[in-house]
């Protein structure tokens, strides 16, 4: 194998690893499949990752990894020239730390959350209830990342990995108008990020209604 398998699904967070792909130069074959759905690829992607989630990652020696932001770490240390992550000398480095694990730890874990109630034990009478409950929780928690940036960029002018994830999950529940309503500066860097020559077409593919 000489080049990566990108194993991800549509709208998913596998499409913030091929913004990240595309944007390192990184050769690539992207292996769409419906993740959820039990069946031969589902059946695969368990063997390869036991959570069964996207993005999964082959590596040209076979190897397999997992976790968005690891990949995001190993991308950026196979094409340096990318710099999307800032390099351990840069001042941003220890904020861009800060506010990546943020994403990934708090606001990317409530996607899930709200998922499937039931396997939360939630009854199907307060699932809508619950549904919106953990919506509004989201929506406050990418407000610490709102209060952050400015009205045009994140941590600087210099493109980084972050952008790609506000990018991709704005489009997340409770949905794009609600991002917009309630985190301005967001959606202006969401914005920005989807005209860009080298996004816009991945953005959307997997976004097609937005």
């Amino acid at each position: 194998m000489s080049k990566y398998v990108l194993i991800g699904s549509e709208g998913c967070g596998s499409a913030v690893v091929e913004l990240a792909m595309r944007e390192a130069g990184a050769e690539f074959e992207l292996e769409e499949i419906p993740y959820l759905e039990p069946g031969p690829d589902r059946d695969r992607l368990l063997e390869l990752n036991p959570l069964g989630q996207v993005p999964t990652l082959i590596m040209p020696n076979g190897s397999v990894m997992t976790e968005s932001a690891a990949i995001i770490f190993h991308l950026a240390d196979a094409f340096p020239d990318a710099r999307f992550v800032p390099s351990s000398s840069d001042p941003q480095r220890p904020a861009f730390l800060r506010w990546l694990l943020y994403i990934n730890s708090e606001i990317y874990p409530t996607t899930t959350f709200a998922d499937d109630p039931r396997r939360w034990k939630i009854s199907e009478t307060k699932s809508q209830m619950y549904k919106d409950t953990i919506d509004q929780y989201r929506v406050e928690l990418w407000g610490h990342v709102e209060e952050v940036a400015d009205d045009r960029y994140f941590l600087g002018e210099r493109l980084s990995a972050i952008y790609f994830y506000i990018a991709v999950m704005r489009h997340w529940r409770p949905g794009k108008d609600a991002f917009a309503k309630a985190l301005p500066k967001l959606t202006a860097i969401a914005d920005n990020v989807s005209r860009l020559p080298q996004f816009e077409g991945i953005l959307k593919r997997n976004f097609p209604e937005a």
